[in-house]
C-alpha cells in the first residue's frame, strides 16, 4: 500500500469514534425491548442474544488486534466497518426472527474489530501521549452515545427500519473517513515501554489490570440491567431511573475534559488513578447498602460516584496497557482490553440476576463491592511484591 503514514490525525480519529458510537447507540437501547415486545421472545432468549452479541464482540476484538499487528491497520479497520455496514444494512429489511439475532451478532463481531483498531490507532497519534488521546476518545464515545440515544426516540416511531437505515448511513460516513484518513502503516519496531523493564512483571501488570477491567465492567453492568428493576420494585418511576443516566452523561461531559487537562499529573500517578476509579465504583454500591433505599438522593449520589469512577478508570486502563505493551503488539493488547471489557458486560446481567434470584439486591450490592476490592488487590499484587 503506497502513501502510508506512521501516525494518524487526532481530529479525524475523534470524528471516527464519535460517528461509530452515535451509530451503535441507535441500536443498543432497543435490543431487549424489540426482542421481547415486538418479536415476542422471552427475556431469557433476549439475554442470550445479547450475550452472544458481546461474545462476538470479544472474538472480533481478538481478531481485530491480530489483523492490526500482523496484517495492515488500514485494511483491518476498513474490514470491520464494511462488515458492520453489511449487518446493519441487512437489518433494514430483515428485522424479523431469527435474522435480527444473527445480524445483531455479526454487528457485534464487526464492532469488536473496529473499536480495537480505533484504540490501537490512538497509540499512533503524532505528538500526543496515548493517555491524553484515550481520555479524549472516551469523551467522544460518550458524547456520541448521548446524541444517539436522544435521537433514536424521535426516529423509532417512524419504524425500526428507519433506525437501521440511519445507523447504516452513519457507518458509511465512518467508512469514508477511515478510507481517507486512517491509511497507517503496520509497526515493525518493538519498544517495551513498561514500568519495570522486566517481561514477567510486565505480564503480571497487564493481567492484573485486565482482571480489574473485567470485574469493574461486570459490576458497572448492574446499573444498566438489574438496578432498573430494583428501583421500579421500590416504586420509583422509570423516568427517574432514566434521569440517572442523563446525570451520568452530564458528568462525563463536564469532568472528562478536566481529567484530560490534568493528564500530565494523572499519568505520573496512573496506578493511583485506576485504584481511585475502582474505589469510587466500589463506594457507589456501598452507598446503596445504607438504610435509605426509598430516598432518591441516595441513587443520585451513587450515580455521581459511579460516573467519576468510570471517567478515571476505563480510559486509564487503555493507557496503562499501552505503556506496558511492546509497540509492535499494540493491536493485540488493546484487543485484550476490549475482550475483557466485553466479557464483563456479557456476564454482568446474568451474574446479577442469579444472585438476586437466590438471595436479594442487598447481597448483590455487597458482593459487587467485595469483588471490586478483591480486583484492586489483584491489580496491586505486582507492586506489593516489589516492595517486600
Amino acid at each position: 500500500m503506497t502513501n502510508q503514514k506512521q501516525t494518524v490525525s487526532l481530529k479525524w480519529l475523534l470524528v471516527g469514534v464519535l460517528i461509530t458510537n452515535t451509530a451503535m447507540s441507535f441500536i443498543w437501547p432497543l435490543n431487549t425491548i424489540y426482542l421481547h415486545e415486538t418479536l415476542h421472545k422471552s427475556l431469557v432468549i433476549a439475554s442470550l442474544v445479547l450475550f452472544f452479541n458481546q461474545f462476538a464482540t470479544m472474538l472480533g476484538s481478538l481478531i481485530g488486534g491480530k489483523l492490526f499487528d500482523q496484517w495492515q491497520p488500514y485494511y483491518a479497520i476498513l474490514l470491520g466497518i464494511s462488515l458492520n455496514i453489511f449487518a446493519l444494512g441487512g437489518l433494514i429489511f430483515l428485522h424479523t426472527w431469527p435474522f435480527y439475532a444473527i445480524l445483531l451478532i455479526l454487528s457485534g463481531f464487526a464492532n469488536g474489530i473496529s473499536v480495537t483498531c480505533e484504540n490501537s490507532l490512538a497509540t499512533r497519534v503524532k505528538n500526543r501521549r496515548s493517555s491524553y488521546v484515550f481520555n479524549l476518545l472516551y469523551f467522544a464515545a460518550n458524547f456520541g452515545l448521548v446524541f444517539g440515544t436522544l435521537t433514536v426516540g424521535y426516529i423509532l416511531p417512524l419504524g425500526i427500519g428507519y433506525v437501521f437505515a440511519l445507523a447504516t448511513s452513519i457507518q458509511i460516513l465512518f467508512l469514508l473517513v477511515a478510507y481517507k484518513k486512517y491509511n497507517v502503516a503496520r509497526s515493525v519496531t518493538e519498544n517495551k515501554r513498561n514500568f519495570t523493564g522486566h517481561k514477567g512483571k510486565m505480564t503480571s501488570q497487564i493481567l492484573g489490570v485486565l482482571f480489574l477491567t473485567l470485574v469493574c465492567w461486570l459490576v458497572y453492568e448492574q446499573w444498566q440491567s438489574n438496578l432498573s428493576a430494583y428501583m421500579v420494585e421500590l416504586g420509583f418511576p422509570v423516568k427517574k431511573y432514566s434521569l440517572l443516566w442523563t446525570l451520568n452523561a452530564i458528568l462525563i461531559v463536564v469532568f472528562q475534559p478536566l481529567v484530560t487537562f490534568f493528564d500530565d499529573w494523572l499519568l505520573k500517578h496512573l496506578r493511583g488513578r485506576l485504584n481511585l476509579g475502582a474505589l469510587l465504583l466500589l463506594n457507589s454500591f456501598v452507598i446503596l447498602l445504607l438504610p435509605f433505599k426509598h430516598n432518591y438522593w441516595l441513587y443520585l449520589l451513587s450515580m455521581c460516584l459511579l460516573t467519576l469512577g468510570e471517567i478515571l478508570l476505563f480510559p486509564g486502563v487503555a493507557s496503562f496497557v499501552d505503556l506496558a505493551a511492546p509497540t509492535n503488539l499494540t493491536g493485540y493488547y488493546q484487543g485484550k482490553v476490549q475482550v475483557f471489557s466485553a466479557l464483563g458486560k456479557a456476564i454482568g446481567p446474568v451474574f446479577g440476576a442469579l444472585i438476586i434470584d437466590n438471595s436479594n439486591y442487598e447481597v448483590l450490592f455487597l458482593v459487587c463491592g467485595l469483588m471490586v476490592l478483591g480486583a484492586e488487590l489483584v491489580f496491586s499484587l505486582p507492586l506489593l511484591k516489589k516492595t517486600t
